[in-house]
């Protein structure tokens, strides 16, 4: 078994604990986030069947993702970072999913986007759930009115996604993203990374964003 393979076994075996666990029957999508790892890290990721890829940039995706897109025809593009708004044409014409989604001026852009490309991506609304001055992502109590704009500019809001705060047990934010999330009627939670990924899947995650787990440490 090759180190790509093992990983990913890994990897796979733990979402089938915690499901398990957590009487799932479904488990989460991963998602492997291949932001700042070059061509030759990645391909052997895809060469044992991985297919849902995350970045973080759209200069870096841009960069070295359309060849390896041309070469295995399947991959889903993933934008898990912050997106700026005047990015936004760029990301819908190489993405098929954004993440990210958090503020009205990026709405606005992504729906002008969307429909200059005739393009409807998957969206979620990112969510400061730690309430944290430097992390990204719209407060609890914006949610609604985001949301509803998003719904008006022809977003397909598929969920809800955040990143909790460092070093502190997630399982509560990831709780209240639930709770919220279903508050709204949306089935989408993107949640769980490396170190939290199986704490994410016990408590409803559809969406894992795993890197070093898959690829080492950065």
């Amino acid at each position: 078994m090759s180190d790509a393979e093992q990983r990913l076994a890994d990897v796979q075996a733990g979402l089938n604990r915690a499901c398990r666990d957590a009487a799932r029957a479904e488990k989460p999508l991963l998602v492997a986030v291949s932001k700042t790892f070059d061509a030759d890290a990645i391909r052997p990721l895809i060469a044992v069947g991985q297919r849902h890829f995350g970045e973080n940039r759209v200069q870096e995706a841009q960069a070295k993702w359309p060849a390896m897109m041309a070469e295995t025809p399947g991959i889903t593009l993933h934008l898990v970072g912050q997106l700026q708004s005047n990015k936004a044409a760029e990301a819908v014409a190489l993405f098929d999913v954004i993440h990210s989604v958090d503020r009205p001026s990026l709405v606005t852009a992504l729906g002008k986007a969307q429909a200059a490309a005739g393009k409807h991506l998957a969206c979620y609304l990112q969510v400061n759930i730690g309430d944290e001055e430097q992390k990204g992502g719209c407060a609890l109590s914006d949610l609604p009115a985001l949301l509803a704009q998003a719904r008006e500019a022809g977003l397909n809001v598929v969920g809800l996604m955040c990143v909790p705060p460092a070093a502190v047990e997630p399982a509560p934010y990831f709780a209240l993203l639930a709770e919220h999330a279903k508050r709204l009627g949306l089935a989408g939670l993107s949640m769980g990374m490396s170190s939290d990924y199986e704490t994410a899947a016990l408590l409803g995650s559809t969406v894992v964003r795993v890197g070093s787990a898959l690829f080492g440490s950065r």
